[in-house]
């Protein structure tokens, strides 16, 4: 046992330990400013791991390394708030916004009021409650009365401190109010991943940010990269500082990350001025507002105005309505994304929206130009709302000369044939190495959880592919050192060290192979399915449908994309540069996993919104139980569990004779009651 002397050592070392990683959290999640490398972080982080293994009893819940830990939840608690979280009553356009500040100035009887402008981000609003400086309790907004505790969720957001900083006179029982958002590059990355894991992707950031935050396992929150800014700061339900400005700089100094495009606005005129200058700079912030909201500075102010039933009458939502302009379709065009997905895309006839130039606006796929009956000549309205791409609404005059759009059957870069799927509205190409989808591709091949080749970052695989150093996803397993060397940032050291990274990247196991070739419907799930089934990527190849149905959890659409991979000459072609690199195309056959829990391995589809749970929670409690999801209806399904606005996997269930059940139902079967067939 260790001696009191040395034990005072050991609990001075941790605290230390825990002060520096909290200076650099800071520092690089809320001032963006960081000081050490992310393995510098890795190597404090890992010290004060394994002083906390050896030393348990010198854990606490504020502790860096406890931001994500504990099992998955049942579900969730509810608790009152200690004031209720109201929305915020909303102006549309410049007249409704002199009529707020007439009504203010009125009750007030000012000439002018001193106000704060902020942007109005559009998240997901949280209170997160702190006692003695610690933080002990986060709540979802509810219905403004009542929220969700999602406490061990909330911990895993990295800019907001579980521990606040000394020095700040504030009441021992705190309450701080902000909004949890996810960024347009986490968004991106979520949906990206998503869509190579067979799963439904989000509508938008904040219904990302939303169903993150409900998750019952505070990993996959962790894993989301949420943000949290904070705006108000009240004990026992009310403001414990005089003026809302006041308000934020002290949320900042106690370690808050706090939105900084803020400004104290002296009278209408200045928040008018506010608003237009964010409204043109909107699209280069990080992450979407939906407006902007001006606030009454003074809390004594505030109370003298104060509230309706929903709204306080001292803030007002100054919303960005969404503008549209009319002009001429001068032709189509088609984009390839980056998973190979044929966008048709509207060449307009350039025209002002919004103080912007618009020259081109997307038609989603064919099946959007059928229906809005376009065609190239017409005269159409256009909408850009918000940080949207802008979109063709409606046809307003049909074109004297106008001609169809000709549907493409090749790719227009690589000439591949395209592909579409029964039941989708989108044609593909599946040639994993066009020059259109290369860049991701290759992204996704060194990922972490495909090929893990360390350094090979967006920023290097930019230079690689638009250099020319590689034209294929298998020319990695060729660079050297020395071309390396002349990159941007790329030194003797660093070069040698990816070369080494890539030979290494070899060894990667089978499943990890097959998920890395970006197979469409193919994430890692499937991929080990795929290769405990077959044992190899040949076999993979030879395999009918049929046979490829016979694996787990591989329904007729996974098969099809299958089949279309290993048909692509250009991809057979890859494959055997790959077995030619060396990399491991075989692994012992393993059987199938036999299922377990209350659900017996039975399989489950999602569609539609269900009223309570989100389809990610949904999805983890059925797993949870022994059942499978997957993301198509298929024989092997056993129900097809629907929401509200249930689509087309509703009417492929009605045919096949699958049972349809609700949220209701799910749960009773959740929790092993009404489980009969």
């Amino acid at each position: 046992m260790a001696s009191a002397g040395s034990s005072r050592d050991i609990s001075q070392q941790v605290e230390s330990l825990r002060k520096a990683l909290r200076r650099h959290e800071h520092l690089y999640y809320v001032l963006d400013r960081p000081e050490i490398s992310d393995a510098e972080y890795d190597g404090l982080m890992s010290q004060l791991q394994e002083l906390e293994r050896a030393y348990p009893e010198l854990i606490t819940p504020d502790s860096p390394t406890q931001r994500i830990g504990g099992q998955p939840r049942e579900g969730f608690v509810k608790a009152p708030h200690t004031s209720a979280m109201m929305s915020l009553d909303n102006a549309f356009g410049e007249q409704e916004m002199r009529d707020f500040d007439r009504r203010v100035r009125e009750k007030a009887g000012l000439d002018v009021v001193d106000y704060v402008g902020e942007l109005k981000l559009d998240g997901i609003s949280m209170a997160v409650h702190f006692r003695e400086g610690r933080m002990v309790r986060a709540l979802t907004r509810g219905d403004g009365f009542t929220g969700e505790e999602i406490t061990e969720n909330a911990r895993t957001i990295r800019s907001l401190p579980l521990i606040l900083a000394t020095g700040s006179r504030l009441p021992g029982e705190l309450e701080v109010r902000g909004e949890v958002v996810m960024n347009r590059k986490s968004f991106e990355r979520l949906n990206s991943q998503r869509l190579r894991d067979e799963q439904p992707t989000f509508a938008n950031p904040r219904n990302a940010a939303a169903g993150s935050l409900r998750v019952l396992d505070p990993k996959i929150t962790a894993s989301r990269r949420l943000d949290f800014f904070a705006y108000n700061l009240i004990s026992e339900g009310e403001a414990v500082l005089d003026h809302h400005w006041e308000t934020l700089e002290t949320l900042s100094n106690v370690g808050f990350k706090v939105n900084p495009h803020r400004e104290r606005l002296a009278g209408i005129e200045a928040a008018l001025r506010f608003g237009a200058q964010w409204l043109e700079k909107r699209e280069t912030l990080p992450y979407e507002i939906d407006g902007l909201v001006l606030k009454v500075n003074s809390r004594e102010l505030q109370r003298l105005l104060g509230a309706t039933s929903k709204a306080p009458r001292w803030a007002i939502a100054y919303k960005l309505a969404a503008q549209q302009a009319e002009t001429i379709v001068e032709d189509i065009d088609v984009q390839v994304g980056r998973t190979g997905a044929i966008t048709p895309r509207a060449l307009l006839r350039p025209v002002q929206v919004g103080g912007v130039t618009v020259s081109r606006a997307t038609l989603h796929n064919e099946d959007e130009i059928e229906r809005l009956g376009l065609q190239i000549g017409d005269r159409v309205l256009i909408e850009r709302s918000g940080d949207v791409i802008p979109k063709v609404l409606r046809v307003v005059e049909k074109g004297k000369d106008r001609r169809p759009f000709e549907v493409l059957k090749e790719c227009p870069v690589c000439g591949t044939k395209l592909v579409r799927e029964e039941g989708e509205a989108i044609r593909r190409c599946v040639n994993a190495n066009c020059p259109a989808r290369l860049k991701e591709s290759v992204l996704h091949f060194a990922s972490r959880r495909a090929m893990n080749i360390d350094g090979m970052g967006e920023a290097l695989v930019e230079q690689l592919v638009d250099g020319g150093l590689v034209k294929g996803v298998a020319r990695l397993y060729r660079l050297e050192a020395e071309k390396l060397e002349s990159l941007e940032r790329m030194g003797k050291k660093s070069s040698e060290k990816l070369v080494r990274n890539i030979e290494n990247s070899k060894n990667t196991p089978l499943p990890r192979v097959i998920y890395a070739l970006g197979i469409r419907f193919v994430g890692e799930r499937t991929a080990q399915i795929l290769a405990d089934h077959f044992g190899s990527i040949e076999e993979i190849g030879k395999a009918s449908a049929e046979e490829l149905e016979q694996a787990e959890e591989v329904g007729p659409r996974i098969a099809v994309a299958i089949q279309e991979f290993f048909a692509e000459p250009r991809n057979r072609a890859l494959l055997d540069d790959l077995r030619q690199a060396g990399l491991q195309f075989s692994q012992p056959k393993k059987a199938a996993p036999k299922g377990a829990g209350k659900l017996g391995r039975r399989t489950f589809v999602l569609t539609g919104t269900l009223p309570n749970m989100s389809r990610d929670e949904a999805a983890e409690r059925i797993e949870a139980a022994g059942g499978k999801v997957t993301g198509s209806v298929s024989k092997k399904t056993d129900y097809v569990v629907a929401g509200e606005s249930a689509g087309s996997k509703l009417d492929r269930a009605s045919k096949l004779g699958i049972k349809v059940i609700g949220e209701e139902e799910l749960v009773e079967l959740l929790e092993g009651a009404g489980a009969s067939e």
